[in-house]
């Protein structure tokens, strides 16, 4: 798996990290990760797909934090790169978080943005 440069870097918080923790436990798969990509479509032109993976590809970038690791493909990661990803937890809804330095407008959802040009 290749090593993440300073230029191509994302990063998590404690409470990310802290949660998918509790996910790997929940499930009793310690291999489990967060995996972000990034597709094109959603109303702001692109948007984030999030899902938990065991499996990484031979090409995928990994970034690590108190045990946890997020993943993501080298296409995904020129759209990602400084981003942040969260753990969100309120009385209405709990979800994971991109802030993303890279965004020059997002929508509502959260989960769709049109890149800085």
């Amino acid at each position: 798996m290749p090593e993440a440069t300073v230029s191509a870097n994302m990063t998590m918080t404690e409470s990310c990290a802290k949660r998918l923790q509790q996910l790997r436990d929940k499930e009793g798969n310690q291999n489990l990760m967060l995996r972000v990509t990034v597709l094109g479509g959603g109303c702001s032109g692109f948007q984030y797909q999030l899902e938990l993976d065991d499996q990484t590809q031979p090409d995928d970038l990994k970034f690590e934090k108190n045990g946890a690791s997020l993943v993501t493909d080298p296409m995904s990661m020129q759209f990602l790169g400084g981003a942040e990803v969260d753990y969100i937890s309120t009385l209405v809804k709990s979800s994971f978080k991109i802030r993303n330095p890279n965004e020059a407008a997002g929508c509502g959802c959260g989960k769709s943005f049109s890149p800085k040009i």
